[in-house]
């Protein structure tokens, strides 16, 4: 770099205003820029400033974000990386200075490090004698012969403990992939809260649903004081992407269903808000230097793994459709609904978007194409009338019914009748938020594979899942692997707890719907998938509670890919 962008100027061409959107940019660390040669005994500093922790992001095989929020008056940091934790071995080092403009948050994208190094970060203010925790993080090889992900998504602060992060800052992943709702926007007491986890004390600040930048930004820091959290952030990079609740429920390009513009203004300003508290306290690496607004980005992992990041929710999202908008006196509009659906122009990732994600998978000679984004891909197609009948007071009558028809169909019973059969074979999507409701882009993607599979990872949901992906005219185009949530109910809110209710409504699924190799729909938890030159293998890891922290974990399933 040159003089210009030296040392103590290296902000990424200062703010970038993008489509109305202004995000913090890094600070960009070359090799040549840092090396200041700090040496320091940080034995009597105190780590009370550095509040919410540190943490870092995007990890390649040359490169790696280091980030911490600082609180004290005095706005000069410096950071420090070491192959060991007493930074005897210090490879680089250098000082910025933060400020309010981002919240006081540091995000140093440090460049041209050497591949597959175990590493060791912190940062110091001098003047306060204040001094971070330690992180740890990773460069990736260059030629990886293995890479364990641990996959999580929907965090609710108010639903309970956050014991599934502190499972995952023990486990033996490389990396975290956070699939997005890092936080709920809604007010304390809102979604989350129940008389069972009230006495936890975790209701959110601010106590209003979040709107304004401040009122992001508060939520972020909150999230962030969470110790298990902390410990996750401090012991494993994370790779991460929003999804609808870092914004506002049921985003999409322009609205959200939690968004009313009477009452709560502009949903651009909004989102504007969101985006720049994201970025400010979850940086990620930017595609294009010169358009901020991109959270999609590919990281590889040797010549083993290509990791596309998706933005499923704003970048290119139509608005959703409604199911039960087709539903009158005269019941089901099927034309309707058909027209509506099958539009080829509709689109839940935009062309743009849509384009970079095929040439990425053409392009790639990785072993294995993964999509890391926030929702349903495969088809999750049900009985029309469990659709109808859910939450009736005769819903466990009518799913058992369609069970048994569906079994004796699977078992080919010449008894059957057409009327039988039409009540599971009539099928509509369960989630128009997902994938299906994007069903023409889905195939367009499933046909451009050019025979490459993929592996899609999911959260969203707040449950577990396993789905074969499947064109229209089912060829198998690769396999899904969807995480449980963090801490935010799941369908036990609807079929209430008891395990043999939840086991059947498990195995009711299973049944019902194609494509869907395994199903909970109850528990809390992450998945571990770990790839290999030769299988993919995913654990479905739960904990056992989220009400105390001393928690178990089991393996709920494992599932093999080949």
């Amino acid at each position: 770099m040159n003089k210009h962008n030296s040392r103590r100027h290296f902000l990424q061409k200062a703010l970038f205003a993008t489509g109305g959107i202004i995000l913090a940019p890094n600070f960009i660390s070359c090799k040549s820029d840092d090396d200041l040669g700090f040496n320091f005994d940080t034995t009597n500093f105190t780590t009370t400033k550095f509040k919410e922790g540190v943490a870092s992001f995007d990890p390649t095989d040359s490169k790696v974000i280091i980030w911490t929020r600082y609180s004290g008056t005095t706005q000069e940091i410096v950071w420090e990386i070491a192959t060991d934790s007493n930074f005897k071995n210090k490879i680089r080092d250098g000082k910025v200075t933060t400020n309010a403009d981002r919240d006081f948050t540091v995000a140093i994208e440090v460049t041209q490090l050497e591949e597959n190094q175990k590493l060791y970060y912190r940062f110091v203010n001098i003047e306060d004698q204040e001094v971070s925790v330690i992180g740890e993080t990773i460069t990736l090889p260059k030629d990886a012969s293995s890479a364990k992900l641990a996959v999580c998504s929907c965090s609710n602060y108010q639903a309970g403990l956050f014991n599934v992060y502190d499972a995952m800052a023990n486990s033996e992943a490389d990396i975290i992939i956070h699939l997005g709702d890092y936080f709920y926007e809604y007010a304390a007491g809102g979604y989350g809260s129940t008389a069972e986890n009230a006495s936890l004390n975790r209701f959110h600040e601010p106590d209003r649903e979040v709107i304004t930048l401040e009122d992001y930004r508060t939520r972020f820091k909150q999230y962030k004081s969470d110790v298990s959290l902390q410990l996750a952030h401090q012991k494993k990079p994370f790779i991460c992407v929003w999804d609808d609740h870092e914004i506002a429920n049921d985003a999409y390009k322009n609205g959200a269903e939690n968004h009313d513009e009477t009452t709560e203004g502009s949903f651009e300003t909004r989102k504007q808000n969101a985006l720049k508290a994201y970025s400010e306290f979850l940086p990620f690496s930017r595609l294009q230097q010169d358009d901020n607004s991109l959270i999609y980005r590919n990281i590889n992992i040797g010549n083993l793994v290509n990791l596309i990041m998706l933005d499923t929710r704003l970048i290119g999202r139509d608005k959703q459709l409604d199911i039960f908008s087709y539903f009158g006196t005269s019941g089901f509009d099927v034309a309707a609904f058909q027209t509506d659906i099958s539009n080829p122009n509709r689109s839940i990732l935009g062309e743009t978007q849509r384009n970079w994600l095929l040439n990425q998978i053409n392009a790639s000679n990785a072993k294995w194409q993964v999509l890391g984004q926030q929702v349903l891909m495969g088809k999750m197609y049900i009985p029309a009338e469990m659709l109808t009948a859910f939450g009736a007071s005769n819903f466990t009558e009518v799913l058992t019914e369609l069970v048994t028809i569906k079994s004796r169909l699977l078992q080919n019973d010449p008894t059957l009748t057409e009327q039988e059969k039409a009540r599971v074979t009539t099928v509509l999507p369960y989630n128009l938020d997902a994938w299906d409701g994007y069903p023409a882009e889905r195939e367009i993607i499933y046909n451009a594979l050019n025979g490459k599979k993929i592996i899609t990872l999911a959260g969203d949901t707040h449950n577990a899942w396993s789905n074969t992906l499947k064109t229209l005219n089912n060829t198998e185009v690769g396999i899904e692997l969807a995480t449980a949530g963090v801490s935010s109910p799941g369908f036990e809110s609807f079929i209430g707890t008891d395990p043999t209710t939840v086991a059947s409504f498990e195995q009711a699924l299973t049944i019902l719907i194609d494509d869907l190799n395994y199903f909970d729909a109850s528990k809390r938890g992450f998945l571990m998938a770990t790839f290999t030159s030769t299988e993919v293998k995913s654990e479905w890891i739960f904990v056992d509670t989220i009400l105390t922290s001393n928690y178990r974990t089991e393996i709920g399933n494992t599932i093999t890919y080949s």
